[in-house]
């Protein structure tokens, strides 16, 4: 079971697949499924998300298509963690993340630039090779996205790349918007 928002409220819900999934699924009339509901019992199909009612009694079903197109996965913004996962859907959200374990004060990442890339004009470049690179190509390039670091000493750090304890932590938070 995971959490997934829907603006402004999350919700706790599993995808249902087979009998098992969720306890309150049971085998109804001609061999389908069903959920109780506040409706009473509601049909449940293998792939349809089970969602909590909000005041705790009872469960509804939602379709895949509908599930995916009005929910997002949760993403934590107190001291309760998620994963490097979670971490870079909110960088690509345009959010910024930290991880908790780390030693520096005030550092964090953010994504820089665009998804897919952006052109960018040969004298905006800092690199004189990648200056020359954009001329020699009609007078751009197009630059992709990377991470960003502002390091405990104040520097944008550009191409973070991330160990593999940063990877397989637990502890990445959403920084506050300044």
């Amino acid at each position: 079971m995971g959490k997934f928002t829907k603006k402004p409220v999350t919700v706790e819900a599993v995808q249902f697949n087979k009998i098992g999934d969720h306890p309150a699924v049971e085998v109804g009339f001609g061999g389908g499924y069903c959920i109780e509901g506040r409706q009473g019992f509601v049909r449940v199909n293998p792939g349809d998300w089970i969602i909590a009612e909000s005041n705790g009694v009872g469960f509804y079903p939602c379709a895949p298509d509908v599930f995916e197109a009005t929910y997002a996965p949760a993403l934590a913004t107190d001291d309760t963690g998620m994963s490097f996962g979670d971490a870079l859907v909110a960088l690509k959200l345009g959010q910024r993340v930290c991880r908790a374990g780390w030693n520096g004060k005030g550092m964090w990442l953010a994504l820089s630039g665009v998804l897919g890339g952006r052109r960018v004009d040969a004298d905006k470049f800092w690199s004189t090779h990648n200056e020359a690179f954009a001329r020699e190509n009609g007078g751009s390039a197009t630059v992709l996205p990377c991470i960003t670091m502002k390091t405990a000493t104040g520097e944008i750090l550009m191409g973070w790349l991330a160990s593999q304890t940063d990877m397989l932590a637990d502890d990445w938070m959403v920084v506050p918007a300044a």
